[in-house]
């Protein structure tokens, strides 16, 4: 048709319908996997499903949209898609945004480089003391030095490929393991545990062990605001629904999205597998990050040693391939015209590392990252920037009414999602930091 004669005439694709699925699939897929269970834990078994099919739905039409745009639009770049209906202004909210995002994604895979990466250590030297080698920050800078820089100074990432394959054969073994666990930990954890399982945060109520191993439907407390931003962050992967769209071979706008809706049922029943496992496991006792709360049962279990130290090795590889576009939008912002220099090349690559090294030392928890991002830039991109685009660079003869209205409402519920989810969540910040600060005084 005509719509396609404006799409710019590159190569043509050559990436296959089960290989783009695959790759859409390692796009989605990250750590946001890991904060499932709390967020369920925190809104309940029947709440989560909801929200979990609310939000894989809008992701869907989001993709519906950008696919759209992109055709009627003619470009293939996220952020050029931004500049063509806004002008810069445009393009600088899309490279931010997407900016945002891969910053968030970073900071959480350090994260989890500090949170597990001591329990592989304690276990493979058999101790307990607390040396500066099992101390996360010590720890985290030490891979950032040793591994990820020198990883992410090389010029382009073609050994990359394989390890974003890695990655989620790594987190599908985990979902396995955590339903495998489900069924060896016994719910009321046995009384020498229970000392380490109180939750500092909540108020502590004597309820009996069978209320506490009984999964609630519907709940809500002060950490509900964190479900639905966890949930965004999770499903994340639109910047990189375009360049996936011009690899696929024969490429039509409905085999794109036949190629998405694909991959997010892949990934939604993986997400609800993980979350409503997790849960089980261990009810209100889950951690943000899920992975770590298994460290209250076993000092010491092969299976798990193996899925930590393989998805430690997934994340440390995927650091590089998130800072890669970061560091060329950042790139793009200081010097676009310029060629290539090494030492401007490294100096980016190092500032950005140590701001990501600064952040995960002194933010205490997962949940901020998740919650923060999921709620700002996640929100952008999902809900926000697409039906902007859509809205501005869509012909209207090719607009039927209906749809603008769709596109117009999707836009207005974007705004409500980020701007409800973001007071929330700092008024909770403001609310915790008092109670510790009250804390502090009466010690």
């Amino acid at each position: 048709g005509l719509s396609h004669r404006s799409l710019p005439k590159r190569s043509p694709g050559s990436a296959s319908f089960g290989m783009s699925v695959f790759n859409l699939g390692n796009a989605i897929m990250g750590s946001g996997i890991l904060g499932l269970a709390y967020a369920m834990a925190n809104t309940g078994i029947a709440m989560f499903v909801i929200l979990l099919v609310a939000v894989a739905i809008f992701s869907l039409y989001s993709v519906h949209l950008l696919l759209k745009t992109a055709n009627e639009g003619g470009s293939l770049v996220y952020e050029q898609l931004g500049y063509k209906a806004f002008g810069i202004p445009g393009k600088l909210a899309a490279s931010c945004c997407i900016t945002m995002q891969n910053f968030g994604a970073m900071a959480s895979y350090l994260y989890i480089v500090k949170y597990e990466l001591p329990i592989v250590i304690k276990a493979f030297l058999d101790s307990n003391n607390n040396s500066w080698y099992t101390n996360g920050d010590y720890l985290v800078l030490i891979v950032t030095v040793a591994i990820i820089l020198p990883l992410s100074l090389l010029k382009n990432l073609g050994y990359l490929g394989y390890t974003s394959g890695f990655s989620l054969l790594c987190m599908v073994f985990f979902v396995i393991v955590v339903i495998y666990k489900k069924f060896q930990i016994p719910c009321p954890l046995p009384e020498n545990f229970i000392n380490i399982t109180v939750n500092v945060s909540q108020p502590q109520v004597n309820t009996t062990d069978e209320e506490c191993c009984k999964p609630k439907y519907f709940i809500f407390n002060s950490q509900t605001v964190y479900a639905v931003p966890i949930l965004t962050f999770a499903f994340v992967c639109h910047p990189a629904i375009l360049p996936m769209y011009e690899e696929l071979k024969d490429r039509s706008r409905r085999k794109m999205q036949n190629v998405a809706n694909v991959s997010f049922l892949g990934m939604f029943v993986m997400y609800l597998l993980a979350a409503l496992f997790g849960y089980l496991t261990f009810n209100e006792a889950v951690e943000p990050e899920l992975l770590h709360t298994y460290s209250k049962v076993y000092s010491f279990d092969v299976v798990l040693l193996i899925v930590r130290f393989a998805v430690l090795i997934a994340v440390t590889l995927t650091v590089p391939v998130v800072l890669f576009p970061i560091r060329n939008s950042v790139n793009q912002l200081l010097c676009a015209s310029k060629d290539f220099s090494w030492p401007r090349h490294i100096c980016i690559t190092v500032a950005l590392l140590v701001c990501v090294n600064i952040l995960v030392i002194f933010v205490p928890t997962i949940r901020d990252i998740f919650g923060f991002i999921g709620a700002s830039a996640a929100a952008m991109l999902i809900f926000i920037l697409p039906s902007a685009f859509y809205i501005k660079l869509v012909k209207k003869e090719s607009m039927k009414s209906v749809q603008k209205i769709g596109a117009t409402l999707f836009l207005i519920m974007g705004f409500m999602v980020m701007i409800s989810s973001m007071a929330l969540i700092i008024a909770d910040w403001i609310h915790n930091a008092g109670s510790s600060d009250e804390h502090a005084d009466g010690h």
